[in-house]
């Protein structure tokens, strides 16, 4: 048996794709016998601190008037450098590339020789949006240069990186781990789903089909344009909307839902920490974004056997497979969105069709094990250089 690891995990404790994405390898890990300190300003959301193996350390940034603001990513730092001197940390996993990576780095001066090694996995926005932010680049264009390993979830994540941050393969190897899901916490239904619709929608239920958008609520999610979609598939036929989540946009969201009429046969449920029975009784999962460097949710729906129908964008064609798990649309095209989704709706046969390919292509594809040997594998060699 390989030697168990004390791994370091850093990450945002939001909905977001970078927590729980961060959150399930700790488990993961932790259920191989490997020692995971998760180290964030609050315990991320899907985090079961009763699992063996899981230890959470609390990011503090202190806020004095000398400040403009609190200093989080130099008290990450800091908690970082002191949970690698307490818990012998053998590796440092930044998730997301400013801070945490910054962090890290910034720990690994303080700590000199014999410090953990960094591994970052970036996420996305960290080199679309901050990333290539001329305010940020340098730095986060340092972090990655210095960091032990890199990986990102998608072909596009690589690319983008080397282009926006103007590295090369050379300088920077990125491997591409995707991220996985649990496919027995996602799984198809199961015929017990029902009540738990009724509860919310009423007798119609049964009869009707079922929308469904979980998101953080972010402008790039797009979710007033799930709504404008709902709008025009309810002016056809029957049909309910299920919202799962919150975020800036949710006031914006109501609003629209208002205008249209359809608030009645709308739910907005806020942020859920268990949300598994109502995806998989959906009928179809919208994705319209603006951009996303994989969709981890679309890949929850389908590993659920939900068709999702998206924004052909970023990531998505490398999760989603275009006619056969789903439809990928121009993301300005929101009539050919609301087609799809109608199609869905109006043909059992052509969802069910769906449903099954797409559960097929999770556990083909995006199963848990792995991607979690892939990221052990990760740390291994870059332990090995020492």
């Amino acid at each position: 048996m390989s030697e168990a690891l004390r791994i370091g995990i850093s990450c945002y404790p939001t909905v977001g794709g970078s927590g729980i994405v961060a959150t399930e390898i700790g488990l993961a890990m932790a259920r191989r016998g490997h020692q995971v300190h998760v180290i964030s300003t609050d315990v991320p959301r899907r985090l079961d601190r009763c699992a063996e193996n899981i230890f959470f350390h609390q990011v503090r940034a202190r806020d004095y008037p000398v400040f403009p603001q609190a200093p989080y990513a130099l008290a990450l730092a800091s908690t970082m450098a002191s949970v690698a001197t307490y818990e012998g940390l053998d590796v440092l996993h930044a998730h997301y590339a400013v801070p945490h990576a910054t962090s890290a780095w910034m720990a690994r001066q303080v700590l000199g020789n014999g410090s953990p090694k960094v591994v970052t996995t970036l996420h996305g926005t960290d080199i679309t949006l901050v990333g290539a932010d001329a305010s940020y680049l340098p730095i986060t264009r340092h972090s990655i240069l210095h960091s032990d390993a890199v990986t990102a979830p998608s072909d596009f994540l690589r690319r983008a990186t080397y282009e926006k941050l103007d590295l090369t393969p050379e300088a920077v190897p990125i491997e591409v781990v995707p991220n996985f899901v649990d496919t027995e916490r996602f799984r198809p239904a199961d015929g017990s789903e029902g009540p738990r619709l009724t509860a919310l929608f009423g007798p119609d239920a049964a009869t009707t089909p079922v929308l469904v958008h979980v998101s953080n609520f972010r402008p790039v999610k797009r979710v007033d344009v799930v709504v404008e979609v709902f709008a025009r598939v309810a002016a056809e036929r029957p049909v309910f909307l299920l919202l799962i989540g919150d975020g800036p946009d949710r006031p914006r969201v109501e609003a629209e839902l208002r205008r249209h009429g359809l608030h009645d046969r709308a739910r907005l449920l806020g942020k859920q920490d268990h949300f598994e029975a109502l995806l998989r009784a959906s009928t179809a999962f919208l994705l319209p974004s603006e951009t996303e460097s994989f969709g981890l949710a679309a890949l929850e729906a389908l590993s659920s056997g939900v068709p999702v129908v998206g924004s052909d964008v970023g990531g998505v064609p490398e999760v989603v497979r275009d006619g056969e798990t789903g439809f990928l649309c121009d993301p300005e095209d929101v009539d050919a969105m609301a087609a799809r989704a109608r199609a869905l709706c109006d043909d059992p046969a052509l969802r069910g069709r769906m449903g099954e390919a797409a559960r097929r292509d999770v556990l083909a594809r995006f199963d848990e094990a792995p991607m979690v040997d892939r990221y052990e594998g990760v740390y291994r060699r870059v332990l090995k250089r020492r």
